[in-house]
């Protein structure tokens, strides 16, 4: 039960930062296409009903276009809504509920807090290829509550989260101070900072580091064979990568 009420509150959580991004998005370019408070549909401005709000089942049921102009609504809300959903149902895999204590939930909400920030920097840096100075101070923020809780929980060196932040975030400013800012962005190892830290083991940092670049060869690779100039923004990759070893940790020894 607790992965399906982690999923659908994911669901919900991917559906909100969609809407967050598409709004500082076009606050950022100063577009006069605004969105208010209230879900509309961007060409016509169509309020949208409760009905038609609901994740995942209301993008499906109105088939990706919206029911007045008929316009697609477009595939990175439902891809956003589908991927968080299955991103909390993960993390529901690193708390016992039965036997977590005050610490261990105040590290579960930190977490979940922190990981939402991390997908809204994916989803932006994966739309426009920026990630936004403010959202990446809020991720440092979390990250460091996580890790004190985290620390005190399992009594863990704070030393290995320093060196955990330094070594994978000193890898992409290595990247991006050499190859002057046409190998990485100069928020990637900002970043890539904040998911070492958060991870809190050199050897998971690498192992991150390591998976972050195979999926963007994997799936950028097609692209990039089309057109060498064409760019690729870690920014999702590596925001995966944490996931997937922050899950996996108890499972990876050196």
């Amino acid at each position: 039960m607790k992965y399906v009420i982690m999923f659908i509150l994911g669901a919900c959580i991917g559906s909100f930062l969609c809407c967050e991004a598409r709004r500082m998005h076009l606050k950022e370019i100063g577009s006069k296409k605004k969105l208010g408070l209230r879900s509309v549909c961007l060409d016509c401005k169509h309020k949208l009903k409760w009905y038609e709000n609901i994740p995942i089942l209301s993008w499906l049921f109105l088939k990706g276009k919206c029911k007045k102009c008929g316009k697609k609504i477009g595939n990175l809300e439902i891809f956003s809504e589908i991927s968080t959903g299955i991103i909390m149902a993960l993390l529901a895999t690193t708390i016992d509920v039965e036997t977590a204590d005050a610490l261990g939930w105040a590290a579960f909400i930190t977490l979940i807090l922190l990981t939402s920030a991390l997908v809204f920097l994916a989803l932006y840096d994966g739309a426009h290829g920026e990630l936004p100075t403010k959202v990446l101070i809020v991720s440092v923020v979390f990250a460091v509550l996580y890790v004190t809780f985290e620390s005190l929980q399992s009594k863990m060196v704070p030393m290995e989260f320093t060196l955990s932040a330094l070594l994978l975030g000193g890898i992409y400013l290595f990247l991006y101070l050499v190859s002057k800012g046409k190998w990485v962005g100069d928020g990637d190892w900002i970043l890539a900072g904040i998911i070492g830290l958060a991870l809190g083991k050199p050897f998971l940092a690498l192992v991150a580091l390591f998976l972050s670049n195979f999926s963007a060869c994997i799936v950028m690779w097609p692209y990039v064979h089309k057109s060498k100039n064409h760019k690729i923004y870690f920014g999702p990759f590596l925001v995966f990568a944490f996931v997937v070893v922050l899950v996996a940790a108890p499972f990876i020894t050196i």
